[in-house]
């Protein structure tokens, strides 16, 4: 088994242990929303993205998110609004997800302040259904192949820098970069205090 492998099993054990641990607010006036869906594949974990299309002039062009939205005036709650926004995306309703809690809030680039919070889907990947205008596809990524990819370039007790900060998977063809990138760094130092074992380097 790789070094890094983690099943759905060991991560739901894992996460269920201890509360997440929530980045600070910085009271933004844009408010918005994301959920990171954890599921198994092949008998491991993975987190469900989206990449968005290659459309001239949109603000997230080619850019891998997870997904959310803005923070209507009628959500009751930023979870609600998260909830809300995965169903009007791709169709996976409450029922299918099972809410592990909040990682607080990030910063955008575009001073939106994001609240992450993550989940277990456990409904069916292959219904899934999205706007071909504002997604090109679901991206399925191994949790393994992130955090290789956070041991080998010592992620580790630190936050990168933005242009540092990257994600490249799928044979390096796609990057998660930006606010994305920061959501799941700071999940994955969670999740290396829970189970350091999956975080070592061959090479160390």
């Amino acid at each position: 088994m790789d070094l890094h492998q983690m099943d759905l099993n060991q991560a739901r054990h894992l996460l269920s242990a201890r509360p997440l641990p929530k980045a600070p607010s910085a009271s933004m006036p844009n408010s918005a929303c994301v959920l990171m869906p954890l599921f198994e594949k092949d008998d491991e974990a993975h987190l469900l993205a989206i990449l968005k299309t290659d459309t001239k002039g949109y603000p997230w062009r080619n850019q891998v998110a997870l997904p959310g939205g803005h923070i209507d005036r009628n959500d009751q709650t930023a979870l609600a609004a998260a909830y809300r926004e995965i169903d009007e995306e791709l169709g996976i309703r409450a029922s299918e997800l099972e809410p592990i809690g909040s990682l607080g809030h990030f910063l955008t680039i575009r001073q939106t302040e994001i609240e992450a919070f993550v989940a277990f889907f456990n409904g069916d990947r292959a219904r899934l259904r999205f706007d071909p205008l504002e997604i090109s596809q679901i991206i399925d990524i191994p949790l393994r192949t992130l955090i290789a990819t956070h041991v080998a370039k010592r992620y580790e007790n630190r936050i990168p820098d933005i242009a540092e900060l990257i994600y490249p998977f799928g044979n390096q063809t796609v990057v998660i970069w930006g606010v994305t990138a920061r959501i799941i760094h700071f999940f994955l130092e969670h999740l290396r205090q829970l189970a350091p074992e999956h975080f070592r380097s061959p090479k160390r």
